[in-house]
């Protein structure tokens, strides 16, 4: 395994006035609660935290878009060597927009699936908002810029052909509010990927989640990729995320489907974000996320 510590918050809207999402903060919390001894990782990558701004940038209407552009490059070439040694990258954010990078690295060796854990679908793009009332937060777009909807800033990279994954090879696993009648993207149920929300999941189990991800990968054989947003978790469960809520997968499903994801051979790589130290004052948080690390990865 190579960890690469990727402490980025560029991708989150700051919650009140003068607000710096602590997100970047999440490596070294996970460092401090025992990440390296549980995971024993070959080699460690520690990325600069880039710098926060809430104000437009020029020629982009994405919160820090053209510095996220410029982070997901540097993480690129990180998890690409880390590839091209034959090494396992499990990249901990930060923020969701991290995903971006590590698949821009991922996909240099040729097609690629994804499977999508998060407790949102992350799936806001210019179709379904308008883009002139507010910045947009990519933390919230990613697997809709993963997917080529969005700025050619963040869904266009080098070496590669937009987009980074077919909607036809996505799994995405744990959405929660997508029954609700506001639902933020409808348009979604619309596409090809393969949605297995948080009420199937809880409904069916880990055995029978895991089956539809199977058959769905299966149709091409090809790599995937792995993205787990700690906010899949319920709140009661994990509260130190930015947009908690309920339900939430349960611990021992989502530990189990994880862990047969990344065991498999087909699985390149995986990132975990968006957990916030700043809503974990006691530390216990980043103990349970370092446990489960810890059981995920031990089938590997």
């Amino acid at each position: 395994m190579c960890l690469v510590r990727a402490p980025s918050n560029l991708g989150l809207r700051p919650l009140r006035p003068d607000h710096i999402p602590g997100t970047w903060r999440a490596p070294q919390a996970l460092t401090e609660a025992g990440l390296i001894e549980t995971l024993a990782p070959a080699k460690v990558v520690d990325l600069d935290r880039p710098a926060y701004s809430t104000e437009p940038q020029p020629g982009t209407r994405l919160r820090n878009g053209n510095a996220i552009r410029s982070f997901n490059l540097g993480l690129a070439e990180v998890v690409a060597g880390a590839l091209g040694r034959g090494e396992f990258p499990l990249v901990v954010g930060g923020d969701c927009a991290v995903l971006l990078g590590a698949l821009a690295a991922a996909r240099r060796s040729g097609p690629l699936a994804l499977v999508h854990v998060d407790g949102h679908s992350d799936f806001r793009h210019p179709g379904n908002y308008d883009i002139n009332a507010s910045l947009g937060s990519v933390a919230g777009m990613d697997l809709a810029l993963a997917t080529g909807r969005g700025e050619p800033l963040l869904t266009d990279w080098p070496e590669i052909a937009s987009p980074l994954v077919a909607d036809e090879q996505v799994v995405q696993i744990g959405e929660r509010e997508n029954r609700d009648p506001d639902f933020a993207w409808p348009d979604i149920n619309s596409t090809a990927m393969t949605l297995i929300d948080v009420f199937a999941v809880r409904e069916l189990g880990a055995a029978k989640v895991l089956e539809k991800t199977w058959t769905t990968l299966a149709r091409t054989g090809w790599p995937y990729w792995v993205h787990f947003d700690v906010d899949a978790l319920d709140q009661t469960v994990m509260p130190a995320v930015d947009s908690p809520g309920s339900p939430g997968i349960d611990p021992d499903d989502l530990v189990a489907i994880l862990a047969a994801l990344v065991a498999d051979p087909r699985c390149t790589g995986m990132d975990m974000t968006i957990f916030d130290p700043d809503l974990d004052p006691t530390g216990e948080l980043a103990v349970l996320l370092v446990s489960l690390l810890g059981q995920i990865y031990a089938s590997r």
